[in-house]
């Protein structure tokens, strides 16, 4: 017997107001995606010209960076608008999880920009260039308010949503980087120590690393299906061998459908039988109101035969 029940938190009583909302939320995103593409297109241009006015290769490199970032952003919202699409016979789940794959390019893109500014950097360590001090520092700190506003504005938004934490993650990286680059810039105007330059860029580099090492972590956990971060699969188990009626549970499967959503499926051993339509919407209640699974398939077994997925190590 297979049961299927799409239970939300004791929201499924109420399913047009609960798209209502999803579909607001979802339109306010797309303008959040599209603010953030556009002002950081603008400064990239502008950046990229007054990097070349001034003889700076570290706004240059800067604007390079931002580029990277910015097509970053650009499929951020390519994967906003697919996810928005109606499932069909050939993508039965929707395109939402291509949400996961643009975290995923968003952080191997942040990751290959840094490594082309630590090559630069240590190159400008062997050997140093002159810095065009007053045009790096007011351009610089230009980058730092749009890409400060960049990640305030993502942050205000769906930012549980590991795509916009991506692209987040790139702006607050892009502000490091461009905070790094004027002071640097000031130092040097101060006290002709052009090697400041490089070993900025590359501490700045170091801490980009550091923080968007778990974003590739989670987002490439997510492309391969596994068990979204925050959710133990073991409480999950326990909870519902505690229902009532279930006696055992196994090809138990928890995975992202994308950046915000998880789905589950079970066999449950029921041997009283069928709980009913109602007992089955109150088990994807409790299990999207305790561990956000708002997607959950159940398959009620009696237990009279042995079940062939019911090893664990059977897929």
């Amino acid at each position: 017997m297979h049961t299927h029940d799409h239970g939300h938190g004791g929201r499924h009583h109420h399913p047009h107001h609960r798209h209502a909302r999803s579909g607001h939320a979802q339109a306010n995103q797309g303008l959040i995606f599209a603010f953030a593409l556009a002002i950081n297109c603008v400064f990239v241009a502008v950046e990229l010209a007054y990097g070349l006015i001034g003889h700076s290769m570290a706004l240059i490199a800067d604007a390079g960076h931002n580029f990277g970032d910015m097509l970053g952003l650009a499929a951020a919202w390519s994967a906003h608008m697919l996810g928005r699409r109606e499932p069909t016979g050939r993508y039965t789940y929707g395109l939402g999880g291509s949400s996961i794959l643009a975290a995923l390019l968003n952080a191997i893109i942040l990751l290959i920009a840094v490594g082309a500014i630590s090559v630069e950097a240590v190159q400008r360590l062997i050997a140093p260039q002159p810095v065009a001090g007053v045009i790096v520092i007011w351009v610089a700190a230009l980058g730092v308010a749009i890409n400060g506003l960049t990640a305030l504005v993502l942050f205000r938004g769906e930012h549980k949503d590991l795509n916009v934490t991506s692209a987040m993650a790139h702006a607050l990286g892009d502000a490091g980087v461009s905070l790094g680059v004027a002071v640097s810039g000031a130092v040097i105007l101060a006290t002709g120590w052009e090697w400041l330059d490089p070993a900025a860029s590359l501490v700045v580099s170091a801490v980009i690393v550091a923080g968007t090492w778990n974003l590739l972590r989670r987002s490439l956990d997510m492309a391969l299906d596994a068990v979204p971060h925050g959710i133990d699969s073991r409480e999950v188990r326990d909870h519902l061998k505690r229902l009532s009626g279930v006696t055992a549970v196994h090809d138990l499967h928890i995975w992202p459908m994308s950046t915000t959503e998880t789905a589950l499926t079970a066999h449950l051993v029921m041997p009283a039988g069928h709980p009913g339509d109602a007992a089955l919407a109150r088990f994807s209640a409790e299990l999207d109101a305790r561990f956000a699974i708002g997607h959950a398939t159940f398959q009620v077994e009696t237990g009279e035969q042995e079940c062939p997925l019911e090893p664990d190590h059977v897929v």
